[in-house]
């Protein structure tokens, strides 16, 4: 795969099922480099596989497919060139759609009620004179920012405050209705105001961001997660809130307190209508997040009972998601040993796997069958149906990748020197070698490398590099107590653990040179990479990108700086320094190339800024390259061609001290 195959990985969305139970629908989006943006449409699959998959909208980018409870219509976001998001709804037979909203920065998720009479969608609301909703004025001419509160800007979105996102309601229009004809002016110059999209109406609280959301059974009330207590600004609790459709705001009362210590991930109505959330739990100062195992929790009453195995089941993966499956088990998406499996939940918490093995579930839809989004080695996402007889594959949207030709992962587990192990794999170029070898580490560090087809490895390994990679202590999917052993140690197991497996890796495979060897690693790879050349000077070369490398900075700086560092790596200043990349940065010898992202508010520009002056100062061979209007998520979702670039310098870089 080469850099500019990205192209051909094709992403599939969260899966709906038609009520028939015949068919199902799924958004695959994938990079287009000629319009350096994602695009994307709805695809329908019959469940039979008597036909082929076919799509079914043309849009820029079409995704988040949900039929309405009847099946009648089909509600989708679509975006247009250098638009918001804007939610549409088309009739589930065909034809074209209905754009029903006019949200001024976009709308990100949407829910139907119970009875598909009512659509309940999520979008940020802008303070009137920022963000555009005054014509002519620009940002540089916006009202200062008065600040009183720690959080107030996330990494993707930037200020927060003076555009909380809330959930808005409006009537499900009419699909049999004659189109809308805009009117011209009348003679006298008035104009009748019709139009067939709304702002809607806004129910949750303007206090803060609105999280998950569903109708409650009856249609009668809005569920919706959100932090409203007075230390907000200091935990991590959430709670769940229920606003009436008809009194909104006015009525809003508590479903679970954030006492209840959890921070909540997604909402559903499961188990004879009952709340159901994902969430994990926030330790007695509610702050302490890491490496804490997401559980299946249900509400009754005023409190939440954990369904799942706090040790061993994690259904934190990012974009989990709860599927009701009946009126007595949930589906969950259970990350385990660098898969992501799909399990069933009881009411009594009775757990079963329903797909498991060498794959990653990204998401699941439940009725007479069930089909889910998964990705493999060999694919970055397909759909398959499960039922009785096992699953069964319905698309192949990865067949142009794997003609690219990709390399297939060879997976290990290793010894480490303190009688642990460490699990991960090995990807390398074809041929017998001895190839120059690259240790990458991960983010997170709550995080895992998997199965899937990673596009970080295949990109290196047809420029002639093999890659090794691991999950090491301080990883998800391994239990609790394998995550939580480096809180407020970084840079001990977890240290050891990645240069153990590549020592490991390096025996196991003869065809890996043990003489010419690089590291690289983002965000906590980041900030172990940069650890690493502090302490090993084996390496030909490093690149440290988006890196976390001087916790005492980032308080401050950081969209989670008031929490993050003081829960990793401590609040006394020298537990901090004994564990800041920052602070050995003039052990370093290895050449080091520094890549990061503008407008990265996770790991903010000064981090990467300070450390490539450092090197530089102290005469250490480095670049810095800063990727404009890019955030920390530039790897995964940059723009298509700022992603090909990224590869491109990166391989230039290993060419020059590791040439092939």
């Amino acid at each position: 795969m080469r850099a500019v195959d990205i192209e051909l990985l094709s992403n599939l969305s969260r899966p709906t099922l038609d009520p028939s139970g015949e068919r199902a629908v799924v958004a695959v989006t994938r990079p287009h480099l000629a319009a350096d943006a994602y695009v994307g449409q709805l695809w329908e699959v019959a469940l039979d596989g008597s036909v082929p998959p076919r799509r079914l909208t043309r849009g820029f980018r079409d995704g988040s497919p949900q039929f309405s409870p009847d099946g009648s219509a089909l509600a989708f976001l679509r975006a247009a060139p250098g638009e918001p998001t804007q939610l549409a709804v088309t009739d589930a037979r065909g034809g074209e759609p209905i754009i029903v909203t006019d949200a001024e920065l976009g709308v990100d998720a949407f829910q139907w009620s119970p009875d598909g009479s009512t659509l309940a969608f999520r979008a940020r609301v802008p303070e009137l004179g920022r963000y555009g909703s005054v014509d002519g004025m620009s940002a540089g001419a916006e009202a200062p920012r008065r600040l009183t509160t720690l959080r107030y800007r996330s990494n993707g979105v930037g200020y927060t405050g003076d555009r909380p996102a809330r959930v808005h309601l409006f009537p499900s229009p009419d699909l049999q209705g004659a189109p809308f004809v805009a009117p011209i002016a009348e003679r006298d110059g008035s104009t009748q105001e019709a139009s067939p999209v709304t702002p809607g109406v806004a129910l949750s609280s303007p206090e803060g961001d609105a999280g998950a959301f569903t109708f409650s059974p009856d249609g009668t009330e809005l569920w919706v997660v959100e932090a409203l207590h007075d230390e907000r600004d200091i935990d991590l609790n959430s709670g769940v809130y229920a606003y009436g459709i008809e009194a909104g705001e006015s009525a809003r009362r508590v479903i679970l307190s954030p006492t209840a210590g959890l921070s909540i991930g997604d909402l559903v109505v499961g188990f004879d209508d009952v709340p159901v959330v994902l969430a994990s739990k926030t330790g007695e100062s509610g702050r302490d997040f890491v490496a804490r195992n997401t559980g299946l929790f249900v509400i009754e009453g005023d409190s939440a009972t954990r369904l799942t195995d706090a040790e061993t089941i994690d259904l934190g993966e990012v974009g989990s998601r709860i599927t009701p499956a009946g009126s007595d088990a949930v589906l969950v998406q259970n990350r385990t040993r660098g898969r992501v499996e799909l399990l069933s939940v009881t009411r009594t918490g009775d757990v079963t796997p329903v797909l498991d093995g060498a794959v990653e579930v990204t998401g699941a839809a439940a009725g007479n069958v069930v089909v889910a989004s998964v990705q493999s080695a060999e694919s970055f996402g397909d759909l398959v149906v499960i039922d009785g007889a096992g699953h069964r594959r319905l698309t192949d949207f990865s067949a142009d990748i794997r003609a690219a030709g990709i390399a297939r992962p060879r997976e290990i587990t290793v010894p480490t020197r303190d009688g642990s192990t460490v699990h991960g794999w090995i990807v390398r170029p074809e041929g017998d070698g001895p190839h120059p070898t690259l240790l990458m580490i991960h983010g997170g560090p709550f995080s895992q490398y998997s199965v899937h087809l990673f596009d970080e490895a295949q990109v290196l390994a047809d420029a002639g590099y093999a890659v090794v990679f691991c999950n090491p202590r301080g990883s998800a999917g391994y239990g609790e107590a394998h995550g939580r052993v480096i809180r407020q140690k970084m840079g001990s197991v977890d240290l050891t653990d990645v240069l153990d497996f590549l020592d490991s890796a390096l025996a196991f495979d003869s065809a890996l040179d043990a003489t010419r060897l690089g590291i690289l690693g983002g965000s906590y790879g980041g900030y172990l990479t940069a650890w690493a050349i502090a302490h090993d000077h084996r390496f030909a070369a490093a690149i440290v990108e988006r890196g976390f490398l001087d916790p005492e900075y980032v308080v401050g700086t950081s969209d989670i700086g008031d929490f993050f560092a003081d829960e990793y790596t401590g609040t006394d200043a020298a537990l901090q320094r004994s564990q800041s990349p920052q602070a050995v940065v003039d052990q370093v010898r290895t050449p080091t190339f520094v890549i990061h992202s503008e407008n990265d508010l996770r790991c903010p520009l000064g981090q990467a800024e300070r450390y490539y002056a450092s090197l530089k100062r102290n005469g250490v061979e480095t670049e810095l390259l800063v990727f404009p209007g890019e955030d920390h998520e530039l790897s995964r979702s940059g723009r298509p061609r700022h992603r090909v670039e990224r590869f491109e310098a990166i391989i230039e870089w290993w060419n020059r001290y590791l040439p092939v």
